[in-house]
């Protein structure tokens, strides 16, 4: 075990910022379920939207910020913005950990609301 830990060396400030900053943004759970939707794949604002139950102006900002993070990008389709996750391993990220989450908790609350008593 202690050879395993000993194998990875630490990755630099500029990586853990740039993680934190990706975390950052996933916390919200609203971008989380924006990104969750678009790992499904492709989609406009409107469905997105309809999908997660958000107030089209707030999904336009959640999409603006994870859009300027390069996690989402988005192009032209006739008159809409149609958006996709830019980042193949967030959708990893996001889909393991929210799978696995769900799954441990038989898709009850459960886990998250753990979590945020011990202010993790």
């Amino acid at each position: 075990m202690a050879a395993d830990r000993e194998s990875f060396d630490d990755p630099s400030a500029e990586v853990l910022a740039e993680a934190a900053a990706a975390f950052g943004l996933l916390a919200s759970s609203a971008r989380l379920h924006i990104v969750w939707a678009l790992s499904q794949g492709e989609s406009d604002v409107t469905r997105l939207a309809e999908r997660v139950g958000g107030a089209l102006p707030a999904v336009s900002q959640h999409l603006t910020k994870l859009k300027l993070a390069g996690l989402v990008r988005a192009r032209r389709e006739g008159r809409r913005q149609v958006y996709v996750v830019d980042d193949p391993d967030i959708v990893t990220v996001v889909r393991l950990m929210v799978g696995q989450l769900a799954a441990r908790a038989g898709e009850t609350s459960a886990p998250v609301a753990r979590l945020r008593r011990t202010g993790a």
